[in-house]
């Protein structure tokens, strides 16, 4: 008797588990905005038609975060910006890190609106082999509900020393159309696989918001 109501238990236990799992891959309610937007479209963004055929290899520089954060969430969004970055496969991905551009220059990051140090650009392609150089700036930085992270950035090719291609916007989840798109990258990153997060993890999480605003800020970058 004893042995039947410890095997009722278990099914009972796995019962709940299959149905936790399986709330886990239902689909969007058919009216769920996720299902049909609005979605959110970067616009105040320029760049060149097209990448420039000599630009394949990129130093990407540690984000300029400021007062706005510790060095602990720097690092954080270093790693963010780099992975989105890679995931645009638009040139090979060289992250410096924020020792290395210490020891370099004596700072542990640069704005894009700050004066460079001496030779900085010509010492930099140099070092390490590359045609550009990527800053990114955090503008804002709001990691409690409602997210919110302002980005600039702009790549530079250290030859002719030219911006080709500049980002500055505020995706903040207060936006209807931002949280659509936040709440919508986890069925995008499974692509048809299962199961898939369907709850607003990515509007709760600061950084799987951070690889969401990074990700639609590197997809206006120019095509190859």
């Amino acid at each position: 008797m004893k042995a039947l109501r410890h095997l009722l238990v278990l099914a009972a236990a796995g019962l709940g588990t299959a149905f936790l799992l399986a709330g886990c891959e239902i689909t969007p309610d058919l009216n769920d905005p996720v299902r049909f937007g609005p979605f959110y479209a970067p616009r105040n963004f320029a760049g060149e038609k097209q990448m420039p055929a000599d630009v394949r290899r990129v130093l990407v520089l540690p984000v300029a975060l400021g007062e706005l954060g510790p060095e602990e969430t720097a690092v954080t969004l270093d790693a963010a910006v780099a992975q989105a970055l890679q995931v645009q496969q638009r040139f090979e991905v060289v992250p410096l890190p924020r020792a290395e551009l210490r020891r370099l220059f004596g700072l542990p990051e640069i704005s894009s609106t700050a004066a460079m140090p001496h030779g900085m650009l010509d010492e930099l392609a140099k070092r390490y082999a590359v045609d550009a150089v990527l800053f990114t700036d955090v503008t804002v930085y709001q990691p409690y509900r409602p997210q919110s992270l302002g980005l600039r950035s702009k790549l530079a090719t250290t030859r002719d020393v030219r911006l080709i291609w500049t980002f500055d916007e505020v995706i903040s989840a207060s936006d209807p159309a931002v949280a659509n798109s936040a709440r919508r990258q986890p069925f995008i990153e499974a692509q048809g696989r299962s199961p898939v997060d369907l709850s607003p993890a990515t509007l709760l999480s600061p950084s799987r918001y951070a690889a969401f605003a990074a990700g639609e800020m590197f997809r206006t970058l120019p095509p190859r």
